[in-house]
């Protein structure tokens, strides 16, 4: 693919003016950043956050947290005394997603602005910009020298990896150790960089604050849904096209979104949602809006807004790679993930392989549930979800693969080590 085409592949939703993509190819310098509008004065920061809660602006990382209530508790551990951080994560781990990495790489100022009204909010000392992709981070390096920035702000970079993103194992990495997660609590808005109150906000998330601060609360809502409001980025992969970054406003219909990405619904038998930690839905999700409450109700959520669209890759082939992914990444720390992503991964692989037995399938579904909620961190969770929503949503293709009689894997079942890994665009 041509770099032109790479860039084209990054679109705002029509009929809705972007905040985060911008129209034009190529990387935002300064004064482009400064002519739309960016580094704007920053006279009240208790009135930005007020309108950052009027906005019920959510964590765009997977977890959807109000991000006013992590920067008041910030704030309000500063006002006590206490030294604050900011620590602007852009280790996007998920392999089927490329938003953050677009972000940092074609607008570092944006990514940047954000950094800097966040640290105004919690009058934070230093802030940290956290990832792993080298393009990005020589983007964010080149930006820093002549944003407009005025608290101290360093880059960290670290190995890759699914863990290194957890929030617990960027503090840990920004200190000097290994990135991988740690127990909770303390959390990192109690006791993060340097033992010090921290906010930790996905890059995404941060570079929400200059539209607010320009716009406000009101012109935020105007798009979305009451309690999904805004836009967000949704990466969008499969049915063998090329894939694509979108903005898109909460609540637009999935299949608005896949006529236009060029997908016939036809031939759609699931989706992916949200990455891998959120696992797979059947062809229910073609009924769903993108927003937080429609995917709750289906069991599932947005997550980092990647959607993988299935056509002909089996749900269950597609589990099992996803499953040995999560044996492979866990951080290798906790007993209860180690053996647990090892056990269900060889469970999904037999099943995929017409081995598995139904024994073999009360145990994983016994492990979806007991294993849930072990471990330092997440990817334990992730591992249950992808088991437990394959049994769910697809027994048919489950029980053909128990008889050994799956059409699609007859004639040579997917096996990706990174399914429906997206490049960085």
């Amino acid at each position: 693919m041509t770099a032109m085409a790479r860039e084209l592949n990054a679109m705002s939703w029509p009929g809705i003016a972007p905040r985060l993509l911008r129209t034009t190819a190529g990387l935002e310098d300064l004064e482009q950043y400064g002519d739309a509008g960016g580094y704007r004065r920053l006279d009240d920061p208790d009135a930005l956050l007020e309108e950052v809660d009027r906005s019920g602006l959510l964590g765009r990382g997977g977890a959807a947290f109000p991000f006013a209530v992590k920067l008041r508790t910030v704030r309000d551990a500063g006002r006590a005394g206490r030294p604050t951080m900011v620590l602007a994560n852009g280790e996007e781990g998920e392999p089927a997603s490329a938003k953050d990495k677009w972000l940092m790489r074609h607008r570092p100022h944006l990514v940047l602005d954000g950094v800097r009204l966040a640290a105004h909010i919690v009058s934070a000392q230093r802030a940290h910009l956290y990832l792993s992709d080298t393009a990005s981070a020589d983007a964010l390096r080149d930006a820093l020298s002549t944003a407009r920035v005025d608290v101290p702000v360093d880059v960290v970079t670290v190995e890759g990896g699914y863990v290194a993103g957890e929030e617990t194992a960027a503090v840990r990495a920004v200190d000097g150790g290994p990135p991988k997660p740690t127990d909770k609590p303390p959390r990192p808005f109690e006791q993060g960089v340097g033992g010090h109150p921290t906010v930790v906000a996905n890059v995404e998330t941060l570079a929400n604050l200059p539209f607010l601060l320009r716009h406000g609360a009101d012109a935020y809502r105007a798009v979305g849904t009451s309690a999904s409001p805004g836009t967000f980025l949704a990466t969008v992969s499969g049915a063998g096209l090329p894939p694509a970054l979108y903005e898109l406003p909460h609540g637009v219909a999935l299949t608005d979104v896949l006529d236009h990405h060029g997908v016939s619904t036809d031939g759609v038998t699931g989706v992916l949602m949200g990455g891998y930690f959120t696992g797979l839905l059947n062809t229910d999700v073609l009924d769903a809006t993108l927003d937080h409450e429609s995917m709750r109700r289906l069991g599932s959520g947005l997550g980092c807004g990647a959607v993988a669209v299935l056509t002909d890759e089996c749900p269950v082939a597609v589990a099992a790679s996803v499953m040995a992914y999560f044996d492979r990444e866990n951080a290798g720390q906790c007993g209860s993930c180690f053996n647990g992503t090892a056990a269900m991964s060889a469970v999904t692989t037999a099943l995929r392989d017409g081995r598995a037995t139904p024994e073999d399938l009360v145990r994983l579904e016994r492990w979806s549930v007991v294993l849930r909620g072990r471990g330092a961190c997440a990817t334990l969770d992730a591992a249950t979800n992808v088991a437990a929503t394959v049994l769910r949503h697809f027994p048919q293709v489950v029980s053909n693969h128990l008889a050994a009689e799956c059409d699609s894997c007859r004639a040579g079942a997917f096996t990706a080590r990174r399914p429906f890994e997206v490049e960085a665009l």
